[in-house]
């Protein structure tokens, strides 16, 4: 069974989409859309921007949103999923490629996404860092001893076995660095992310995004989108709006999903967007599956 999946910030380069642009009728008019609705010309920043352009979190997210999705509309027939999933913001680009929402909703909702988070960004200073080689109890353990209501750091993404993100508050996960260090983590990297993504500190976000997603039509979608929050497979209108509102302040259930896409069958998956990092976990996730990207 086909999976395609679809990754999340971090992905965006330099040039990202142009060779869609310039060889796709179809990409074009969609690109040229979305510059209209964004009120920008963002495909200027993708193709010929600095990696500082496109790493302003309003440019980010719907730069990603908008190669990963195009990619998949522009596939025809080709784009035949039996399941689909997205990490993080990619969630928005597998619910709008499974028709769940309309290209134009889906690049709104992402938009109003990358501008709230910017500002809970803003209002404290907080940041994230990867673990890489405990398991995941263990990081769990840690950030429950640390984490107090005014220093908070939390799991925020499971990315495959051995490699696990941290989010919170700055002195809280240079703390919790310190100590998954002295349990045996390989390594303790902090990011050069803006804030606290999927952690309580999102909350400002989230009541912010919680108006415009209850306000956009979302339809049931061709297939099973498997949602970060749990890990499951859902087709229900109602329970994937619930799920996108609870996603910015909950942890990325990556490993869990793609485990639950094995066992419902998957065996063949394509990364359609930007990069090759959600190959490099599906890999690590299981060898038993193809990972590959959209040739």
């Amino acid at each position: 069974m086909k999976a395609f999946v679809f990754p999340g910030q971090g992905a965006q380069f330099s040039g990202m989409g142009k060779d869609l642009y310039d060889n796709n009728a179809l990409a074009k008019e969609l690109f040229e859309k979305a510059n209209d609705i964004l009120g920008f010309r963002i495909t200027d920043i993708m193709f010929e921007g600095s990696d500082e352009d496109l790493r302003q979190t309003r440019v980010t997210q719907p730069a990603v949103f908008l190669h990963s999705v195009i990619t998949a509309l522009c596939m025809g027939e080709d784009f035949q999923p039996d399941m689909v999933a997205g990490h993080s913001l990619g969630e928005f680009s597998a619910l709008t490629a499974a028709g769940a929402l309309s290209f134009e909703d889906g690049l709104r909702l992402v938009y109003a996404r990358a501008m709230a988070m910017q500002k809970a960004c803003e209002a404290a200073p907080s940041t994230m860092a990867a673990i890489i080689g405990l398991p995941d109890e263990t990081v769990e353990e840690v950030c429950g001893e640390i984490s107090t209501e005014g220093n908070v750091v939390v799991p925020a993404n499971y990315n495959c076995p051995g490699q696990l993100v941290i989010s919170g508050n700055i002195e809280a996960i240079e703390l919790a660095c310190e100590r998954l260090k002295q349990a045996g983590a390989k390594r303790a990297l902090v990011l050069s992310v803006g804030g606290a993504f999927h952690s309580p500190l999102m909350q400002p976000a989230k009541d912010e995004l919680q108006a415009a997603i209850e306000a956009t039509e979302i339809s049931t979608p061709k297939c099973a989108v498997y949602q970060n929050v749990d890990g499951m497979p859902h087709t229900d209108p109602a329970e994937i709006k619930q799920n996108l509102i609870a996603q910015l302040t909950s942890s990325v259930r990556w490993t869990q999903s793609v485990r639950n896409m094995i066992a419902d069958g998957a065996d063949d998956f394509t990364e359609c967007g930007p990069g090759k990092a959600l190959r490099g976990m599906i890999a690590k996730i299981s060898r038993e599956v193809s990972a590959h990207g959209v040739e």
